[in-house]
């Protein structure tokens, strides 16, 4: 594993205690979601992507920042949280609740539009003795085969391919 891995790593732990010491709740995404389910690193990683209540987010963004971390200027806050620390970037794609207390995407074009039933209902993830709350499998498969679709414009990269295939691989198993 290489150094930017373990930082990343290492970010995870930061985020989940800090989340965790505020009330707030945070769930992986993308890739590092797949490889806590898979229990180990499968491919180098750009950034770490979570999940966080929209209503959370400024608390958020508050106790992350009060640890060192820096928004990123280049992107727009009302969309997702950005924040990176030295080479470490994470973002936070906001969550809401529609009046059926379903769970909608919380800002940006696809607000309101309701995501995967269960989808925050899977199992917390671990790599060796890092563990976090992660989006469930079926939610990660879905996004992987959505996304192409839903994006025209960002077509299904070789890595999402592969991962497609670790997921349905660990989901049948």
């Amino acid at each position: 594993m290489d150094g930017l891995a373990e930082r990343q790593l290492q970010s995870v732990d930061e985020v989940v205690a800090t989340a965790g010491a505020a009330g707030i709740e945070v769930w992986l995404r993308g890739g590092w979601a797949m490889d806590f389910h898979l229990g180990r690193v499968t491919r180098p990683h750009v950034d770490v992507d979570w999940y966080c209540w929209r209503a959370d987010v400024d608390r958020l963004a508050a106790s992350l920042t009060g640890r060192g971390w820096q928004p990123d200027p280049r992107m727009p806050a009302e969309v997702q949280l950005d924040l990176f620390w030295d080479d470490v970037e994470v973002s936070f794609a906001y969550l809401a609740q529609d009046a059926g207390g379903k769970v909608t995407v919380g800002a940006g074009p696809w607000a309101g539009t309701q995501l995967p039933t269960g989808m925050l209902d899977g199992p917390p993830g671990r790599i060796g003795s890092h563990t976090a709350p992660v989006i469930s499998v079926a939610a990660q498969i879905e996004f992987k085969e959505m996304f192409p679709v839903w994006m025209p414009e960002r077509p299904r990269r070789p890595k999402d391919a592969d991962d497609l295939a670790r997921l349905r691989a660990s989901f049948i198993a």
